[in-house]
């Protein structure tokens, strides 16, 4: 594969899984990004499954280490860049990959708790690690940040919580690219459609109660895309191009990668 990441370090958050049938958009990413020549420290709160990852990279002849940590935590957001600028000398790249869903709910039957707990997880966690990472990239004279957002943060959705948070991480992603810009910083959204991953699959089987193939028939059948849902791969190889340099005159931009779907009309 072309090394179009040759010489980069990269930190992903959420690079480990939801145990699945297929891979997830932080463990392609990851990989992906290995493949292209990047150093990738893979971040997770579930160390063994970042220690998988990190596992398919170095036998791939790449270069990883896994790092537990709870991107909703401050001292976890500051100890990720801390141990990553120690291992490597740098940090060229950042990938914000974790996030949660919810049920379909509107405010008046949405809990306070879980307004609060998705936008934790989905919006501080992206605030937190920026707010520790770019002052290594303001040092260095430049970076790629790439926040995984959602296209339902532009389409109608039911999922309330959801779909404001990440409609926020939308809105931070443009504010840190207009503000760093002149430090060479870049940042840029990715927003993933209905996608055949662990997390999606999986979650929504169990909270919907509906078999896994039904969701999977479902859900493809509402991409306008001939061939369905996407994959992590798809979410990857989006990342792998705005964290590279052939999109070094790209920031603020919100990518859609989701098959025509927020193209659809009524």
């Amino acid at each position: 594969m072309e090394k179009r990441l040759e010489g980069k370090v990269a930190i992903v958050t959420g690079a480990g899984q939801t145990p699945g049938d297929t891979i997830g958009n932080g463990r392609a990413i990851s990989v992906l990004f290995a493949r292209a020549g990047a150093k990738v420290m893979a971040v997770d709160h579930n160390l063994s499954s970042a220690q998988e990852t990190q596992r398919m990279i170095i036998e791939e002849g790449g270069e990883s280490f896994a790092f537990e940590a709870d991107v909703t935590s401050a001292r976890d957001c500051q100890k990720i860049a801390e141990a990553c600028a120690e291992r490597y000398g740098c940090i060229d790249i950042l990938v914000n990959n974790v996030g949660t869903g919810g049920e379909a709910l509107g405010p008046v039957k949405l809990k306070e708790e879980d307004w609060e707990r998705i936008y934790n997880v989905n919006v501080k966690s992206v605030f937190l690690t920026c707010k520790h990472v770019i002052p290594y990239m303001e040092k260095q004279g430049g970076g790629a940040i790439v926040n995984i957002s959602s296209i339902a943060s532009v389409c109608a959705s039911p999922m309330l919580a959801y779909k404001t948070s990440k409609a926020a991480v939308n809105s931070f992603t443009h504010a840190i690219a207009f503000m760093y810009a002149p430090k060479g910083i870049r940042a840029n959204t990715i927003m993933p459609g209905f996608m055949n991953t662990p997390m999606a699959i999986e979650g929504i089987s169990r909270l919907r109660g509906i078999d896994k193939k039904e969701l999977i028939k479902e859900r493809s059948s509402m991409v306008p895309l001939k061939g369905g849902m996407g994959t992590g791969w798809d979410t990857a190889y989006a990342a792998l191009f705005l964290a590279s340099d052939e999109a070094k005159f790209i920031t603020g931009a919100l990518l859609p990668v989701d098959g025509g779907q927020s193209a659809r009309v009524g």
